[in-house]
């Protein structure tokens, strides 16, 4: 497998990053070469999940896998509920702090060699991650490889109708040039999503507090849901610690 020209290491070298995440509070953003900053929501990251990531993780099922899971907020909630659940990240800052808030978390790019690949049943791309890479249809490929067949993916869209693709570097004021490479960056809206989700099943799409979601489904076994509707009961396993799972769980499997 090929990887898309992710530039991980320039994210994980931007020192604003990781500064604002061990404040836990910004001004942080993403920079254009234009001189065109994206606020990133620092502060909404580094507390705890609210009402509307809680309804997303309701949506989750069986495994999960967090793809630029950050400072963690959603791998620790999942951990809490005693879900098996793994988060990965460039930035050793974000999966410092997401260990700190009781998740599991490797550094790791979603285009490296991951733990449990085609066993995952849930891959979250939140927080705008579905621009990682800044080539959606690659990295929706790469998603579908992670999954088990008929596996779920949950993404937070733009809130707005858009399909951009730009080179930006984090920065943490509005007048800085940034540090590091500009990495290669995406911003889909849940049309231009559904669009390049060739070979999924849409599995619904909803709106919360002004954010948007879309689920979709890989190529399914017959035995698979067709939608991304909350479970009546949630799947609880004992711990989360790698030694105490079973041989079946991904998580397991480092």
């Amino acid at each position: 497998m090929s990887a898309p020209p992710v530039t991980a290491v320039a994210w994980a070298a931007a020192d604003p990053y990781a500064a604002a995440l061990r404040a836990g509070q910004g001004p942080l953003f993403l920079r254009r070469a234009d001189g065109w900053l994206l606020p990133l929501e620092v502060e909404r990251w580094c507390a705890r999940a609210d009402a509307v990531d809680r309804g997303v993780l309701d949506r989750c099922e069986g495994t999960v896998l967090d793809v630029g899971c950050g400072p963690g907020r959603l791998v620790a909630e999942l951990a809490a509920r005693g879900r098996a659940v793994l988060g990965i990240d460039v930035s050793a800052a974000a999966v410092d702090h997401t260990v700190r808030m009781g998740g599991q978390a490797l550094r790791r790019s979603v285009f490296e060699p991951l733990p449990g690949e085609g066993r995952w049943d849930t891959v979250l791309l939140m927080d705008g991650n579905i621009g990682i890479g800044g080539d959606p249809r690659a990295l929706l490929d790469r998603v579908a490889g992670l999954l088990r067949p008929g596996g779920l993916l949950i993404a937070e869209t733009a809130p707005v109708d858009i399909d951009e693709r730009a080179h930006v570097r984090v920065v943490g004021r509005t007048d800085a040039r940034g540090t590091g490479d500009p990495f290669p960056w995406a911003r889909l809206g849940t049309p231009a999503l559904l669009r390049y989700a060739r070979g999924w099943t849409r599995a619904g799409q909803w709106t919360a507090d002004g954010r948007r979601f879309a689920a979709l489904r890989s190529r399914s076994s017959r035995t698979a849901s067709s939608s991304a509707e909350p479970p009546k009961r949630t799947a609880v396993i004992s711990s989360q610690r790698a030694a105490n799972t079973s041989a079946g769980s991904p998580v397991a499997d480092r």
